[in-house]
């Protein structure tokens, strides 16, 4: 049964090969069901990859192949948690070594124009915590791509 709430994500005819790629690089995520075309269309043939039922985190998603007329922006984005530097290392470089592009502040963008936080739990930890020891946190980060644990938690510590 599908979901009652999922996030629909729209593609231009490459929905199957992100769902894959979302599967193979985040844990609890897999491709669901793929709907294809049961007959030629306009913009398509039979057989055509229509939609891809996949899951990121544990996040119900469609993949919409619509075409070329909508592009992705940074209005909307995973921010995906992580534990340690290796873990946001490991993130970081699938998502931008596949075709994506680095930004500030742990977000990047993956090879289809998907925004992406890779956001160790350290400074989530760190801007809660508020006062001098936020400020600090969010000074060093202000400064960084991807996120560097070591130098936010030296941060926090002052």
């Amino acid at each position: 049964m599908p979901s009652r709430n999922t996030i629909c994500l729209w593609y231009d005819g490459t929905a199957l090969d992100a769902a894959q790629f979302y599967a193979a690089t985040f844990p609890d995520s897999a491709v669901g069901t793929i709907f294809r075309a049961p007959g030629d269309y306009p913009a398509g043939k039979q057989g055509d990859v229509l939609t891809v039922e996949f899951t990121v985190l544990g996040i119900p998603c469609l993949g919409l192949n619509g075409g070329p007329g909508i592009r992705h922006s940074e209005a909307f984005s995973f921010q995906v948690a992580t534990d340690d530097q290796a873990e946001t290392d490991r993130l970081w470089t699938a998502i931008v070594g596949n075709g994506g592009q680095e930004s500030a502040c742990g977000w990047c963008k993956d090879r289809w124009g998907i925004s992406w936080q890779i956001t160790p739990r350290v400074l989530t930890e760190a801007i809660a915590a508020g006062g001098a020891e936020a400020e600090r946190a969010f000074a060093a980060m202000m400064d960084m791509k991807k996120i560097d644990v070591a130098a936010i938690e030296k941060a926090r510590r002052g």
